[in-house]
């Protein structure tokens, strides 16, 4: 029985030891194969990958081919990788985390862009339908009727007898000539009264009645609003002067504030629909009459005006009026929700949805914007996609990759439209490719004085000048730095 066991312990020794013996055996070939897979596999360290050139991840337009500080910001410049460049443009994201980050998409849209615009109005007297009620000739006023400023009169209605002492003289000698029956004279003697100033219905009268009569009575030519009245009883008048002023009824102006931003699309003779507190229920209808050529400078609006027929005489200057604009074309216009467009302040962006979960940032170009929808003038094509919410989210991880949105292509503009950035400063060093400056601030850039040099846009720039001289420096941002545009030498130096 013990010979038994001994033999089946020997048995289960030699298993052990032959599987210890397989085990190291195999061990080893792994081990002798490892270190040339590990090496293939071992990611490349920072120091081994290439780099294509620096950039300030505020500025990422901005390159630089080596490290250091940023000339915009107080913070050091970031590499761009060469493997990364590959994907450079856009910014990928795991379909699956769309949702989470709560991105919704929009697809850009061709049609007719319903447009109107609501504004509000004010009515105001018709300046065109005046009537200015002078005294031809001079005289005393005898007497005043009932009248004050704010009274609404009718036509021919009186305002002022005055008392023409030198008519009288005149027109005896005109009931005179008219009995000796000498028809030439006759004619002479009334040209003369009409030289004086007496209307023809009150010659007509003195040559009916046979009598003098020297009163002239002021009446308003039209029915209006008598806005001045500047004659008393026994007052002395002299030829020509004004003394009563009188604005009709039978249409007024509704004075419209539209935003600066609103009036290219306004036209003259544009249909225009009001509604007044006043009359509830009814719909004013009139025209653009004139668009008025200065922009209030506090509130930044244009104002247009337009007229409305008042027969009745109920609208009264000073009434408020919602005033309805309606734009509608019947262009068919690309268009885009308008909570998809981001505004940096120099640019207008969108982001580009793509295949595989990418977005790239791309520059458009806008129209008029209604009812939460934009025109897209330029930078996009129907059918095409753009985040419409998270878009912002997007923008700031690709500023912070330096992922730059492609500028729009436009005609090439000219010199004066040209957008420059603007520094004194004194040359340090000039020559015909170019000129290093000891410059101030760029205000406009964010960039704070330094010493820099710049390539020249023209050779003749450098006409004229050396270093030592202080100047006025015009740059323009291109896709490899700034540019010196025009250098012109400050005043007082030889």
């Amino acid at each position: 029985m013990s010979a038994r066991i001994w033999k089946g312990a020997v048995l289960a020794g030699l298993s052990i030891a032959l599987g210890a013996a397989g085990g190291y055996w195999l061990a080893q070939q792994r081990m002798s194969a490892m270190p040339e897979t590990t090496a293939e596999q071992a990611p490349k360290t920072q120091d081994e990958r290439k780099v294509l050139y620096w950039y300030d991840p505020m500025s990422p337009q901005q390159k630089f081919d080596k490290p250091g500080k940023s000339p915009f910001m107080d913070m050091e410049l970031v590499p761009r990788y060469a493997d990364a460049a590959a994907d450079s443009a856009a910014i990928s994201i795991d379909p699956s985390l769309t949702q989470n980050l709560g991105l919704r998409l929009a697809t850009v849209t061709r049609g007719v862009l319903a447009s109107s615009l609501d504004v509000v109005g004010v009515l105001a007297f018709n300046e065109r339908d005046v009537a200015v009620i002078q005294s031809r000739t001079a005289g005393f006023v005898e007497r005043v009727y009932a009248r004050a400023p704010g009274d609404v009169l009718k036509a021919h209605a009186a305002l002022a007898d005055i008392l023409v002492p030198e008519w009288a003289a005149a027109q005896e000698e005109f009931l005179a000539l008219k009995r000796s029956g000498d028809a030439d004279l006759l004619a002479a003697a009334r040209q003369r009264l009409r030289l004086t100033g007496m209307p023809a219905t009150l010659i007509a009268q003195v040559e009916r009645s046979g009598k003098t009569q020297p009163v002239l009575t002021l009446t308003s030519p039209i029915s209006g609003v008598l806005q001045e009245l500047n004659v008393r009883s026994g007052m002395t008048v002299a030829a020509g002067e004004t003394l009563a002023r009188v604005n009709g009824l039978s249409s007024v102006w509704l004075a419209v504030a539209v935003p600066e931003s609103e009036t290219g699309s306004i036209n003259m003779g544009q249909a225009v629909e009001a509604r007044l507190p006043a009359f509830p229920g009814t719909v004013l209808k009139g025209t653009v009459s004139s668009i008025l050529p200065e922009t209030n400078p506090d509130s930044r609006t244009v104002r247009v005006r337009v007229e409305l027929p008042n027969p009745d005489g109920r609208l009264r200057p000073g009434m408020t009026a919602q005033v309805h604009l309606n734009r509608s074309t019947e262009q068919s216009v690309l268009w885009v929700p308008s909570e998809a467009i981001i505004r940096t302040g120099r640019r207008v962006l969108v982001m580009l949805a793509e295949d595989a979960g990418r977005y790239r940032p791309v520059e458009v170009q806008l129209g008029q914007e209604n009812e939460g929808k934009t025109v897209v003038l330029k930078g996009l094509e129907e059918g095409q996609q753009v985040v419409s919410s998270g878009q912002f989210l997007l923008d700031s991880e690709a500023s912070l990759k330096g992922i730059v949105a492609s500028a729009l292509e436009m005609s090439p503009p000219s010199a004066a439209a040209s957008s420059f950035h603007e520094a004194d400063g004194q040359i340090v060093e000039i020559n015909n490719q170019d000129v290093t400056i000891a410059l101030g601030p760029f205000k406009t850039l964010g960039m704070p004085g330094m010493t820099m040099t710049f390539p020249l846009a023209d050779p003749a720039l450098k006409q004229g000048l050396k270093a030592g001289d202080k100047v006025r420096v015009a740059v323009s941002q291109t896709d490899d730095g700034l540019r010196v545009e025009r250098l012109e030498k400050l005043g007082g130096q030889p």
